[in-house]
């Protein structure tokens, strides 16, 4: 071989006109050289006249990677038309490699690779070569490049870069179903022979995958792979060059192959029967006991949801998933009591969330259990028979007296004596004892509703078998109230009043108040001492717990008229509560109302004020019926009494003309010439309700002159 590649190196030609012929193809030719200025000393060269073709020109150069020999290896051979043989030529090298890789025979133009090369690493070398005189160290010839490009042999197996592999594909998989495309590397020249011509195929994973030997795609050979049979697969990949021939390079890879997870199974309980025991004394919302069907599958497809099915044994409990184990957590739903039921029965179905309708065909996924569950008997505390005892005991009422009782009672079934003991916290507790026996309660000592209303304490009870099992209640005792204070006056009263007073005259509003709880509804009752009776100069009048004193007595003068102004008098308005605003108070009563009643304003509202003091005006025989001024009267009456500004206290409008007829006569003391003492008011008291604090005021008759009270 090495005879071959150096023969076809060889660069010796028969070259005409100057012109160097290489044996092999060329690429194209280098344009042709200008003559050089002592072209014409040249015994061999043409006229001067002449153009000068190049005299020296090669192809591309090819030299053998990996060479092993003893030898340098020849590349190939430099010579120029103008070398005549006789030493006055030298040969030059330089560029890729010139010198360390490649060298030259300067008088011969042999060129040599002086060490192994690989084509991998560098697959070509461009260098520049030049004939020069040996004696005028001119060029003969112009400097020309080429290429000594290295030839490959098949020295690089295929390599996998990415490998090894991770792949994955779904179990139950059908045949053909991709799982990973992997592709190898040859380093080698691809355009010479087979060097990097690579095929695929399996050494280890068969009968499970199968790979395409030109592409390296990989994929299922068998159907209804079971990942709960065996999840994990290690399939050896082998990738050789020449296209798999006899004498080829090959390189492996890995390809790891895991099965994922489809919702192929559905869950299963282990047994159809749990038994559980559980305490009675287990509390509400409390897990009792844990259950678990199997699932093969993983992660989600694993999944399952647990239900109690609809019966009479299971309404007392509740079932959850713990989603880290997969188990059902049964847990208490009402409390449970081993004197009542012993024991309890029902079923739990488990069934998966997600399901894959692929699968449907399987059969259900569910599956169902019964569970048993035994109450044991736990020793319980007393049970009292109320959460909280409320009593009542009067003040004062004597030491010892029972007031009430409690009640608690052992519910086990082997039930125990109860005792009964107040839990003390403070000196409020030495009030009252409890019979340990009975649960009665007495008090210990005297009760005071003004020093304390109520007490709030605890008892306890305890079982006599078991005297740590206890349990407690509030007990509440409202002090009731004896009426054992008499009312008194809130405050010291002084009071004035001028000696021309009117009889009726408010002088003071007295107050009283009463240490002892006053019961809904009552009352004090006023009067005066027996020392002020013997003076009627006063009187007094009880308005609930408010007493007034005001003069009693009348006076004996003759009283000035309401009116000795020469105003028109239909103008004035008077209440006998309320003394107006004066001719101001144009809103008291509009006089065309009295000429004509349908004239009426609906939209002003009454200025009653509530007077500090009563001041009672003077009064007239009754006149004569009159029809227009009684319906007038009667129809303001009943506008008033449905009128919800109105004041919560009588008033009463009097009018210097009321026309004739009037049940009630005239009212006013204009050009009366009647006195106060002469007035007769019992008709008052026939004027019904509202007229009722007026006749009271009105209706005694004092024979004695007020005092001046200081």
């Amino acid at each position: 071989m090495l005879t071959r590649n150096c023969f076809s190196l060889l660069l010796w030609v028969l070259f005409d006109g100057g012109l160097l012929t290489p044996l092999q193809p060329q690429p194209p030719q280098p344009l042709e050289a200008e003559p050089s200025e002592d072209a014409s000393q040249v015994p061999s060269r043409r006229s001067s006249a002449q153009r000068v073709k190049r005299g020296w020109v090669w192809n591309q150069f090819f030299v053998l990677e990996e060479y092993m020999g003893s030898e340098p290896q020849y590349v190939g051979k430099l010579h120029s038309d103008l070398d005549k043989g006789v030493g006055t030529v030298k040969y030059t090298l330089s560029g890729d490699g010139a010198g360390t890789v490649f060298t030259i025979d300067e008088t011969t133009g042999d060129i040599h690779a002086i060490r192994s090369l690989d084509r991998e690493e560098k697959p070509f070398y461009t260098l520049r070569a030049q004939a020069v005189d040996v004696d005028t160290k001119k060029p003969l010839e112009p400097e020309s490049e080429f290429i000594i490009k290295v030839q490959d042999i098949n020295d690089n197996e295929p390599k996998f870069l990415d490998g090894p592999y991770v792949a994955s594909v779904p179990e139950m998989s059908p045949v053909g179903a991709y799982v990973l495309q992997v592709k190898a590397t040859d380093a080698d020249d691809p355009t010479y022979g087979n060097s990097a011509r690579v095929v695929y195929s399996i050494l280890q994973g068969q009968p499970y995958f199968s790979i395409d030997p030109k592409t390296g795609v990989i994929r299922t050979a068998l159907p209804n792979m079971d990942r709960e049979v065996k999840e994990q697969y290690q399939v050896l990949i082998q990738a050789k060059d020449m296209g798999g021939q006899l004498g080829g390079l090959a390189g492996t890879t890995t390809v790891n192959v895991t099965l994922t997870d489809v919702n192929d199974n559905p869950p299963r309980f282990p047994k159809s029967i749990f038994h559980l025991k559980v305490p009675e004394s287990s509390r509400v919302g409390a897990a009792v006991g844990r259950i678990r069907a199997v699932d093969p599958d993983f992660g989600r497809n694993a999944e399952i949801e647990y239900s109690i099915v609809p019966g009479d044994g299971g309404n007392l409990f509740d079932i959850t998933t713990d989603h880290s184990t997969q188990e059902g957590v049964i847990k208490l739903r009402k409390p449970l009591d081993f004197e009542t039921k012993k024991a309890y029965t029902f079923k739990v179905e488990a069934s998966n969330l997600h399901l894959d309708h692929r699968f449907h065909s399987v059969g259900p996924f569910k599956d169902t259990a019964t569970v048993k569950i035994n109450v044991l008997d736990m020793e319980e505390p007393p049970v009292f028979s109320k959460p909280l005892y409320t009593m009542e005991v009067f003040e004062d009422t004597p030491v010892g007296t029972i007031i009430g009782a409690v009640t608690a009672q052992d519910l086990d079934a082997g039930s125990s004596s109860v005792r009964y003991f107040i839990d003390w916290k403070n000196d409020v507790d030495t009030f009252f004892t409890i019979d340990a026996t009975e649960g009665t309660i007495a008090t210990s000592e005297l009760l005071d509703r003004e020093t304390t209303a109520q007490y709030n304490f605890s008892i306890i009870a305890s079982k006599v078998s078991n005297p740590l099992l206890t349990s407690r209640v509030n007990v509440l005792i409202n002090v009731l109230d004896v009426n054992e204070f008499p009312p008194e006056i809130s405050v010291p009263y002084e009071t004035s009043v001028c000696e021309n007073a009117k009889a009726g005259q408010v002088i003071q509003t007295v107050t009283a108040a009463d240490r002892d709880l006053a019961p809904a509804g009552q009352r004090f009752s006023f009067r005066l001492s027996p020392e002020a009776s013997n003076k009627p100069n006063f009187t007094v009048h009880d308005y609930r717990i408010i007493v007034v004193l005001y003069v009693a007595l009348r006076r004996q003068k003759k009283k000035d008229t309401l009116m000795t102004s020469k105003e028109d008098i239909r103008d004035n308005v008077i209440h006998y509560d309320d003394e107006g605003g004066g001719e101001e108070d144009t809103q008291a009563f509009d006089i065309g109302a009295l000429r004509n009643p349908k004239a009426m304003e609906d939209s002003k509202l009454r200025r009653d004020i509530k007077p500090e003091a009563l001041r009672c005006p003077r009064l007239r025989a009754a006149a004569e019926d009159s029809a227009d001024i009684k319906d007038f009267i009667q129809q303001r009456l009943q506008e008033n009494d449905g009128d919800p500004t109105a004041p919560p206290y009588d008033s009463l409008a009097t009018y210097a003309y009321e026309g004739t007829g009037s049940a009630a006569e005239s009212l006013s003391s204009i050009d009366s010439l009647a006195t106060e003492a002469d007035q007769d008011y019992d008709y008052l008291s026939e004027w019904g309700p509202r007229f009722q604090s007026l006749a009271e005021m009105f209706g005694e008759e004092e024979s004695s002159h007020p005092e001046k009270v200081t």
